[in-house]
């Protein structure tokens, strides 16, 4: 039997090759093109130069170790992709991939050469989700490159002071990177329900910048706990439980499961709106009632749905910092930097279980119920050494924001956490005990150390 060219042409277009065409028409775009350019280069480039310089960017998550470790531009490079980055490469990549056939009227010229709404569907997510994964693959392989290069392969320190071996240090980096592609993911795909919703709409290009927008600054908020974990974009910094030691992982496996329930059932309500698209009227391109009832209106329902099974599950209805997890997380961090200083100074080393190293905090002056984020927090820590009799104590102040993250800034006495330079392998460097940054886990599923 043989195939005649009209048999040929009557055959439906396979997902595999739709697949291939949208693929070649997103890299065929410059600005997908410099976007990967940029993504695989200027990583490296940022990270190396600032390494390079005598002032770090100390209010960003392991910036004050830059200069340390190689390790700690990636994951100064991650903070910033997840805040700024990746939600704008969403937009770029999702927001436009229904939208462009809109704009330039070529929705019948595909239909008519695919025959399948479904396996234009697949087509355009997959051909959008295989850029996205390139995109971040190379923020991540740029930047690792970049601090490796720069600084060298030497162990950074942890959020409880701790540090890191080289090949632990890389396995985290790695997992951190793998941990927000589940946020990203979620961005991805409520890039990919404006664009079909909204059409040619420039509110359908910026949506998923402007929901990454509003759930930054909602995290910014003193929310209840069970609330800011049900926001997808909580898994942009659910991350850095993974440098504490042990791990901080159940905000971490909520963060990563919220992320993938967000694109999942976004990406379905994209799907079934995309069917019922009207094809036949030009100027059809999407419906803001539409928009509202069928995408906007699910998703804040699935918010509000996670918000009550995290609730019911966990303990979370607070704001999950309180004076124990405080004083519990200053003084293991205290200890293990006490040890680093001792090694810097050359003194003779001590175990954290010789110094039992407590911490007394209180919020406001004592006048402030101790729970809650907040600059006012004060902290004694006090240890002992052992052959002496009387035990020492620093003070700190903390700051700690909504998210449990803190910086703990000495205020003496200045031989203990007072500002001086500590002669290291990496070149001077301030003195581990006068800054540093420490992580409160919201959820109390970490056993005690």
């Amino acid at each position: 039997m043989t195939t005649t060219l009209a048999d040929a042409d009557s055959r439906p277009v396979s997902v595999a090759r739709g697949y291939r065409f949208e693929l070649v028409k997103l890299l065929a775009q410059w600005r997908i093109r410099l976007l990967v350019l940029a993504c695989w280069i200027a990583p490296a480039v940022f990270v190396a130069a600032v390494s390079r310089q005598s002032s770090l960017p100390v209010d960003t998550l392991f910036g004050r170790w830059m200069n340390a470790s190689g390790w700690a531009g990636s994951l100064v490079m991650l903070g910033f992709a997840g805040s700024y980055a990746l939600p704008l490469l969403t937009s770029v990549v999702d927001g436009d991939v229904f939208a462009a056939e809109d704009r330039l009227g070529t929705w019948r010229h595909l239909l008519v050469a695919v025959r399948s709404y479904r396996r234009i569907f697949a087509a355009k997510a997959l051909a959008s989700l295989t850029v996205i994964l390139v995109l971040v693959a190379g923020m991540a392989v740029s930047s690792a490159v970049g601090g490796i290069l720069a600084v060298g392969d030497r162990p950074p320190t942890g959020l409880d002071g701790h540090l890191l071996s080289p090949a632990e240090a890389a396995g985290k980096v790695l997992l951190a990177w793998i941990c927000v592609l589940a946020p990203t993911l979620a961005l991805a795909a409520i890039g990919l329900l404006g664009s079909v919703a909204l059409g040619r709409s420039p509110m359908g290009l910026l949506l998923p910048a402007v929901v990454a927008l509003a759930m930054a600054l909602a995290q910014l908020l003193p929310l209840p706990v069970a609330v800011r974990l049900a926001l997808p974009s909580y898994g942009f910094i659910a991350w850095n439980g993974l440098f504490t030691s042990p791990a901080q992982l159940g905000p971490l496996l909520i963060g990563v499961a919220v992320g993938l329930v967000w694109a999942v059932v976004a990406t379905v309500l994209a799907y079934l709106l995309f069917l019922r698209r009207d094809f036949t009227n030009l100027t059809a391109d999407g419906s803001g009632r539409r928009a509202i009832t069928v995408g906007a209106a699910p998703l804040a329902g699935l918010l509000a749905l996670t918000v009550a099974v995290i609730a019911v599950a966990t303990p979370s209805l607070g704001s999950g910092i309180d004076q124990d997890k405080v004083q519990r997380s200053l003084s293991t961090a205290f200890a293990h930097l006490y040890r680093l200083q001792t090694g810097q100074l050359n003194r003779p080393d001590v175990t954290e279980e010789q110094l039992a190293a407590t911490a007394a905090c209180t919020k406001g002056g004592g006048m402030a119920v101790p729970e809650g984020p907040g600059n006012d927090w004060r902290c004694v820590v006090s240890w002992r050494l052992p052959g002496v009799e009387a035990a020492g104590s620093a003070i700190y102040q903390l700051d700690v924001t909504a998210d449990g993250r803190y910086v703990a800034d000495g205020d003496g006495p200045k031989e203990v956490n007072g500002y001086f330079p500590v002669r290291t392998p990496a070149g001077d460097q301030p003195n581990p005990l006068w800054q540093f940054d420490g992580n409160v886990e919201l959820l109390s599923s970490t056993p005690k150390g």
